[in-house]
C-alpha cells in the first residue's frame, strides 16, 4: 500500500495539475519525481543523472507547469533538447499535464518552415521545448523573446555534448535572463557537461536515480549472439531469435538508415507488422511512425539510434541490437528502450568476430558486466515456436490508447472565423463561452488567436455543447463562424 509521500496530490500542486495527472493515469511518482519536484517547487538549481524511461519529462513538466503564470504572454520556460522527436513528445507531455490550467507549449526545430514557427511565437506561448539550433537563430532575430524566461531545462546534456551542440547551447545561455532557474539532465556526466554546469549553475543539487542508465541485471535479460560478417546469416538470426522469442513490442536496431530499410523490407517479405523510423525519412512520417508504434499498431520498429534517446514508448519487452553500436553510451540509451517503469524487458545483442570484439569490450567493461553468450536457436527449437509464433503474428490486435490520447477524448477544438483583426482577445472569448448554460470556465482550454480565426479547445465532453450554442451566440456583437476544427 502506498505512502502519502507516494501521491501526487501530497506536493503543493494546484487542482487543475492534480486533476490533468489523474486522467493521464498517472498514479504514484517514480523515483526521480520525488526527488525532482520538491526541488524544483523550491525553486533550486539541479543536475540529475537519470535513466531513460525514469519518468524525467514529468519529473520538470509537472513543477514547471505549476510554476509558470498564465497570465504572462511571453515564454517563462525554456526546454532545450538533442532531437526533433523528443522535443515534440516534451511538448504534447507539458499541454497535457498543463491542459486544465491552459498552458500553452510549442516545439521548434530545424526541417521545419521557419515563418510558421515565428507565427507561433506571436502568440500567448508558456513553454518552448525546441533544439538548440533553431532556438538559437530565434533568439538572434528577435523572433523569440527570452526576457521573461524564469525556467531553463537542458535535457539529454550528454547527448548535446557528443552531437556537438553545447556551443549553441552556450551562446543560448549567454542570451537568457541571470534570474532562472536552470535544470540539467542527463545519463551520463562527461567532463563537458560538467563545466557547463559549473560556468551557468548557480550551487546546483545534484540528483542521481541508478547510475547506468537502467541495464541492470534485474529487470532486463541480456543475451549476446556472434555471427560471421554476411548479411544473410544476421537476418537468419534474426527472424530465429524473433520466432523464438516471439515479443510482443520490439525495436531492431540498426546502424545505417540503409540496413533499417533493408531490414525493415525483409521484415514486411516475411509478413511480420513493422514500420521503420530513421533521419533520412520527413518529420511528419517520423511522428506518425512513433505515434502508430505508441499505439501498438504494429510490433516491429527498425530504427536507427534517432529512437534511442528519450522516446517514451510503454512496455517494449524486447530490444535486437542488429548492428553494435559504436558508442557505449549508445548501447546504454538503446537498452534503456525496454525494462521502463519497474517493468522487465530483454535486450539481445548481436556482434560480428571476427571484427567488433573491441567495441563489446568497450560496452561490456561501461555496463560492468559481461553479456551471456548464447547459439543461434535451433531448428528444431524454431519448428517449436512456430505455431505460436504465427497465431501472434496473425492475432488483429485492438491499437492501444496512448496515455497522450486519453485526456484529448473529452477535447474538442473549435474553429472561429474571428481573430486579431476583429480586435478579439481571450477574455472575450472566455467571458462569453462561460455565460453559456451548463459551461463553465473550467471547460475552456487553450485559446489559440490568429489574425483572421481563433481556435479554443473545450474540455469535459462539452465541445457539441458549446458548438451548438456558439452558432447563434455573438462575440463582442458579432456572430462569429464557428466549426469543429481541422487541425
Amino acid at each position: 500500500m502506498s505512502s502519502n509521500i507516494n501521491r501526487f496530490d501530497t506536493y503543493p500542486l494546484s487542482e487543475e495539475i492534480v486533476r490533468a495527472l489523474d486522467s493521464l493515469g498517472y498514479t504514484e511518482p517514480t523515483p526521480v519525481q520525488r526527488e525532482v519536484i520538491p526541488q524544483v517547487l523550491a525553486q533550486r538549481d539541479l543536475t540529475v543523472r537519470a535513466q531513460t524511461g525514469s519518468g524525467k519529462t514529468a519529473a520538470f513538466g509537472i513543477p514547471i507547469c505549476e510554476l509558470v503564470a498564465w497570465e504572462e504572454n511571453k515564454p517563462q520556460a525554456l526546454i532545450l533538447t538533442p532531437t526533433r522527436e523528443l522535443a515534440g513528445q516534451i511538448k504534447e507531455d507539458i499541454i497535457n499535464i498543463g491542459r486544465f490550467k491552459r498552458i500553452k507549449a510549442v516545439a521548434i526545430y530545424g526541417k521545419q518552415p521557419f515563418a510558421q514557427q515565428k507565427l507561433e511565437l506571436k502568440q500567448k506561448v508558456h513553454v518552448i521545448a525546441g533544439t538548440p539550433g533553431r532556438v538559437l537563430d530565434h533568439i538572434q532575430r528577435g523572433t523569440l523573446q527570452v526576457d521573461k524566461l524564469r525556467y531553463l531545462v537542458i535535457d539529454e546534456a550528454d547527448e548535446m555534448l557528443s552531437r556537438g551542440f553545447i556551443e549553441q547551447v552556450e551562446a543560448i545561455l549567454e542570451q537568457l535572463p541571470k534570474d532562472r532557474l536552470t535544470l540539467l539532465f542527463s545519463a551520463t556526466m562527461p567532463s563537458g557537461v560538467e563545466q557547463l554546469c559549473h560556468k551557468h549553475m548557480k550551487s546546483p543539487v545534484d540528483i542521481e536515480i541508478e547510475a547506468v542508465g537502467g541495464v541492470t541485471v534485474e529487470r532486463i535479460t541480456h543475451t549476446l549472439y556472434t555471427v560471421q560478417e554476411q548479411e544473410q546469416e544476421k537476418l537468419e538470426l534474426l527472424r530465429a531469435v524473433t520466432v523464438t522469442r516471439n515479443p510482443d513490442s520490439c525495436i531492431i536496431f540498426c546502424r545505417m538508415q540503409e540496413t533499417v530499410d533493408q531490414v525493415a523490407r525483409q521484415l514486411k517479405r516475411w509478413g511480420y507488422p513493422c514500420d521503420k523510423l530513421h533521419g533520412g525519412m520527413e518529420q511528419d512520417d517520423r511522428f506518425s511512425v512513433m505515434h502508430a508504434f505508441r499505439r501498438r499498431e504494429f510490433r516491429y520498429l527498425v530504427a536507427t539510434d534517432l529512437a534511442a534517446r528519450g522516446i517514451d514508448i510503454e512496455n517494449i519487452t524486447h530490444v535486437i541490437n542488429y548492428d553494435l553500436p559504436m558508442d557505449k553510451e549508445n548501447f546504454v540509451h538503446r537498452i534503456g528502450r525496454t525494462g521502463r517503469a519497474g517493468m522487465s524487458g530483454e535486450a539481445i545483442t548481436f556482434a560480428v568476430q571476427p571484427g567488433e570484439e573491441r567495441y563489446l569490450e568497450e560496452i561490456e567493461r561501461y555496463i560492468g558486466f559481461a553479456l551471456p553468450r548464447a547459439e543461434m536457436p535451433t531448428a528444431e527449437e524454431q519448428a517449436v515456436a512456430q505455431r505460436a509464433f504465427e497465431a501472434k503474428l496473425s492475432k488483429e490486435e485492438a491499437p492501444r490508447v496512448d496515455r497522450r490520447d486519453l485526456l484529448s477524448q473529452d477535447i474538442t477544438k473549435l474553429y472561429f472565423g474571428g481573430g486579431k483583426k476583429k480586435k478579439l482577445r481571450a477574455v472575450d472569448f472566455v467571458g462569453t463561452i462561460a455565460r453559456l448554460e451548463g459551461v463553465t470556465a473550467d471547460d475552456i482550454g487553450i485559446i489559440t488567436i490568429e489574425d483572421s480565426a481563433t481556435f479554443i479547445d473545450i474540455l469535459n465532453g462539452k465541445g457539441q455543447l458549446v458548438l451548438r450554442a456558439m452558432k447563434q451566440t455573438t462575440i463582442k456583437g458579432k456572430l462569429l463562424k464557428v466549426h469543429v476544427a481541422n487541425k
